[in-house]
């Protein structure tokens, strides 16, 4: 048996026990039953605002698995101690990484360059880093984006990430956050929800919802109308299928055919929706429709007369589409980037593929409130890896119902 043995420190900074970041490193280091640590310096932070620090070697007998030992706690924020500088090569093609691109989380990430530390803008999971040598701003960006000659991060030195910290004061939210259920307490939970909002709004972050067809269709609209009314609401993302059937009940009174007064078919309502769709494409906009006093009511209607930003992204199944509706994907996912700006919450409700296309632009410090009856929907936003977001396993009519009385009463 080799007596060779690989090293390596890594440095922790911050509320490194508060965050469980210090006992999440342990078990990484002990998880393979090989690999040793020994912590070298360590001091807690004293009072609430102090931070800690701790500096760790760690040993294991094979080089390869500290290489992944070191990828695996560069995640949770531990930085190697090294002074090598993040690697940057110029991209070869058009809309194409170099080969072993460093790819990102949703989590504040920095580069060491060659006089520092630098922030990484425009935070972004599953995208690659870009240097721009002039300013020396690193910013994400998506695949897409790379234009060849472009200077893009390389390998995993260099670089490094901080994880989100534990709220010391137990908050609702921080609560909430641990595991997805249906036996939450709901009324308490949106009630912190609304709190947020409130609290949000009066520092003049912005709010985004994220809003499935179910909203109509279950003719819980008029509470999403009363809660944009509000100005709580600041962008909405959606597709296609929430836009109609909105404008259909404005027009129709039904949404995909069914009288949401009687909740029964209405004879030639399976046409309503396109007769909707057909005629608000002769006006050319949602806006222009509303304007001209075709639709006069509606959640489509108040987030044009209470200046609400909308984002309708496509799907292959869509009627029409609305003229509103951005059919290209790679446009769509643009276009909620630029509108995300701002954003402190988002709430996300009966819709598995908008929510999860959202979680994936969102940085990780923005709050996000997955609701669904289905938990394996609000499980899913959570395995693709976004941190941040809290489950909330109940029907949308509750939800919207006292989620509109705890805000407008």
């Amino acid at each position: 048996m080799s007596d060779i043995v690989y090293t390596a420190r890594i440095e922790l900074h911050g509320h490194i026990i508060d965050s469980l970041t210090l006992p999440r490193v342990f078990s990484a280091i002990m998880a393979d039953g090989e690999s040793d640590f020994e912590v070298e310096e360590f001091t807690i932070g004293r009072h609430k605002t102090d931070s800690s620090y701790a500096r760790i070697a760690i040993t294991t007998p094979h080089q390869s698995r500290l290489n992944e030992l070191l990828d695996e706690l560069r995640l949770v924020g531990a930085e190697v101690v090294d002074d090598t500088l993040a690697e940057f090569v110029e991209a070869d093609l058009d809309g194409v990484f170099p080969d072993h691109f460093y790819a990102t989380t949703n989590l504040q990430t920095s580069v060491r360059l060659t006089d520092g530390w630098y922030e990484v803008h425009r935070q972004e999971m599953d995208c690659g880093l870009r240097l721009d040598p002039n300013s020396k701003q690193v910013e994400c960006l998506p695949m897409h984006w790379v234009r060849r000659g472009d200077l893009i991060a390389v390998g995993k030195h260099g670089i490094r990430v901080v994880p989100l910290e534990r709220a010391r004061n137990r908050e609702l939210f921080e609560f909430m956050g641990s595991t997805v259920s249906s036996e939450k307490p709901k009324k308490l939970l949106i009630d912190g929800i609304a709190n947020e909002i409130r609290e949000i709004k009066a520092h003049g972050g912005k709010v985004l919802l994220v809003a499935g067809p179910a909203i109509i269709h279950t003719g819980v609209g008029v509470y999403l109308s009363e809660i944009i009314t509000a100005g709580y609401i600041d962008v909405l993302f959606a597709g296609n299928a929430l836009a109609l059937h909105d404008l259909e009940n404005a027009v129709y009174g039904t949404s995909l055919g069914v009288s949401l007064l009687q909740g029964k078919n209405i004879e030639g309502g399976h046409e309503h929706h396109l007769r909707t769709v057909n005629t608000i494409r002769r006006h050319g906009s949602i806006r222009a429709a509303v304007e001209a006093g075709y639709i006069t009511s509606g959640v489509m209607h108040d987030c044009v007369k209470h200046g609400v930003d909308f984002i309708l992204a496509g799907s292959i199944r869509d009627d029409g589409p609305l003229p509103d509706v951005i059919t290209d994907m790679m446009i769509a996912q643009d276009a909620m980037r630029k509108k995300i700006v701002g954003v402190k919450i988002a709430i996300m409700i009966s819709t598995m593929l908008h929510s999860i296309a959202t979680g994936n632009v969102l940085p990780a410090d923005v709050k996000t409130v997955c609701v669904d009856i289905n938990p394996a929907t609000v499980t899913k936003l959570a395995d693709r890896g976004s941190h941040q977001a809290l489950g909330l396993v109940t029907d949308v009519e509750s939800f919207l119902r006292e989620l509109r009385n705890a805000l407008v009463g």
